[in-house]
């Protein structure tokens, strides 16, 4: 392990973890001197931390934190951010509003502490330019190598305590290059428009100056190569229990099932959740109690028909240590469970989602990388980690329940990663299944919401002002033309109705909560 100690653009000291003082004489900057450390250390972890900081680094805790070479984490203890909250008018992602209490997936990396592996910053090198700026290099770096699986975190842990000394946000001519350098053009556009709507800024020059930097891409960048098989122990007992909520699919419910039996891991209990609304009515799943399984199966039946509800009384039956959260009309391959706990293994997470492919779909092989989601019907999570989570009955009937369950695991600490191997079949079966709705408290309302109250409840929940109001600008647009109102002035004034409707909704729907 190298640690690497500056000031702001210069390096200043570059020690050993025993602390023995390295010779090493560098003017240019930071970001370069890193890379020419990384090239004469490549199996070293590469430490950066600022001067002011070096007495609270944790160095006891950075071979647990850093537990395997495809990581990049930082940690900014400031209220503020390098990049101020107008990203959020161009980004809606997660990785925007970040909680830095726990360790939090983000691209928001920091220059005051941090690691990475000297193997990343090698292969790097000559494709992300060494910008003096040594935060908008980190920046670029977790940006464009993100999606391509290295993963990136905003970790607490590597200070033992915060300096709460306030970090300024950059100029608007820094945001607006960053945004016409990492997005796609139209985003530029839309940043100076929604900084003149929302907050009455005219940045005419900062807008006008972005366009002489050019886009930088990720297509030269591969980091397959470097190793990422994780010191953590994340799967003691092996102990899986499935969860399938279903209502009125027999059928596909039984090849579920079929599948499961077998698996070269068996479950140890499958728990089913049966909805049938009709007060009348009885279990249809006779093969239940007429066939024998290799697995205890644990069966709920009940008149209360919701997602939520239902996948909520299935985690009050988990008792093994790992939780398959499934649908009733998926097909997966006999080594199912057992190469997704490889791959969990590898990954030292505790939460992933499996990538679904419908009939005759072209699958492309993706890197694990994190996710900007979670699959409720697709995911392997540690039941220990989701003993504070459960499912929002705010967002009963509607959408978005996945996602805020993917939420809070993330704000206490806990990723979700993306496997694109082992693969499940999804169905898509036309009959039954959990979008069986009733009539909604607002569908009779003259003024219709816009967008779903519980899409505006997410929002609300997790998103930040500038992300919320982003998304009504980006929604006005594509709404436009699936309307019939054409006058603009008109539909303007009822787009606003609609879009307060949603608030109101959503504010009901957050009381359940």
């Amino acid at each position: 392990m190298i640690f690497v100690y500056h000031i702001n653009t210069k390096i200043v000291a570059v020690e050993t973890e025993a602390g023995k003082q390295l010779d090493f004489e560098f003017k240019k900057s930071v970001a370069e001197g890193l890379s020419h450390i990384a090239i004469k250390n490549p199996n070293s972890k590469i430490v950066w931390c600022r001067t002011d900081c070096k007495d609270v680094l944790n160095i006891k805790e950075l071979c647990t934190l850093f537990h395997h070479d495809k990581l990049l984490l930082s940690f900014n203890p400031s209220s503020s951010n390098y990049i101020s909250k107008a990203i959020g008018y161009v980004d809606e992602s997660l990785f925007i509003n970040v909680n830095k209490k726990v360790s939090f997936p983000c691209w928001q990396m920091s220059s005051i502490v941090g690691i990475v592996h000297a193997s990343v910053l090698i292969e790097l090198k000559n494709k992300i330019p060494f910008d003096s700026d040594f935060d908008y290099y980190l920046h670029s770096v977790a940006k464009l190598a993100m999606p391509l699986g290295l993963l990136c975190y905003s970790e607490p842990q590597l200070l033992r305590e915060s300096n709460k000394k306030e970090t300024s946000n950059v100029s608007n001519y820094i945001l607006f290059r960053f945004v016409k350098q990492h997005y796609k053009k139209r985003w530029v556009f839309l940043l100076f428009f929604n900084l003149f709507l929302y907050e009455r800024k005219l940045v005419l020059l900062a807008f006008l100056a972005s366009f002489f930097y050019r886009k930088r891409n990720s297509g030269n960048i591969n980091l397959e190569n470097i190793k990422a098989t994780s010191s953590r122990n994340v799967i003691n007992k092996k102990t899986i229990d499935v969860i399938i909520p279903t209502i009125g699919r027999k059928d596909y419910l039984y090849d579920v099932l079929q599948d499961l039996t077998k698996q070269t891991h068996l479950p140890l209990n499958v728990i089913i959740v049966e909805q049938n609304p009709d007060i009348a009515s009885v279990s249809e799943l006779d093969y239940l109690k007429n066939q024998s399984w290799p697995f205890f199966i644990k069966h709920i039946f009940t008149h209360h028909a919701g997602a939520c509800n239902a996948r909520n009384l299935a985690l009050n039956q988990v008792q093994s240590e790992w939780i398959f959260l499934a649908d009733d009309d998926i097909r997966f391959e006999n080594d199912f469970i057992y190469e997704t706990f490889e791959n969990i293994n590898k990954s030292g997470v505790k939460a992933v989602s499996i990538k679904c492919v419908q009939n005759k779909e072209k699958s492309i092989f993706k890197p694990v990388y994190q996710w900007g989601s979670f699959g409720s019907g697709c995911s392997f999570v540690e039941r220990k980690a989701i003993e504070k989570c459960d499912f929002n009955m705010g967002f009963e009937f509607g959408y978005g329940e996945d996602n805020d369950f993917g939420m809070q695991l993330r704000n206490l600490g806990q990723d979700v990663l993306y496997l694109s191997e082992p693969q499940i079949l999804h169905l898509k079966a036309p009959m039954g299944g959990f979008r069986t709705k009733p009539s909604l408290a607002w569908h009779n309302d003259k003024i219709q919401p816009k967008p779903s109250p519980t899409v505006m409840l997410y929002q609300m929940k997790h998103n930040t002002r500038q992300q919320n109001l982003g998304y009504k600008t980006i929604l006005f647009f594509k709404y436009y033309n699936r309307q019939q109102i054409k006058n603009p002035v008109y539909y303007l004034i009822h787009y606003r109705k609609q879009w307060n409707q949603s608030v109101l909704w959503a504010n009901q729907l957050n009381q359940k909560i």
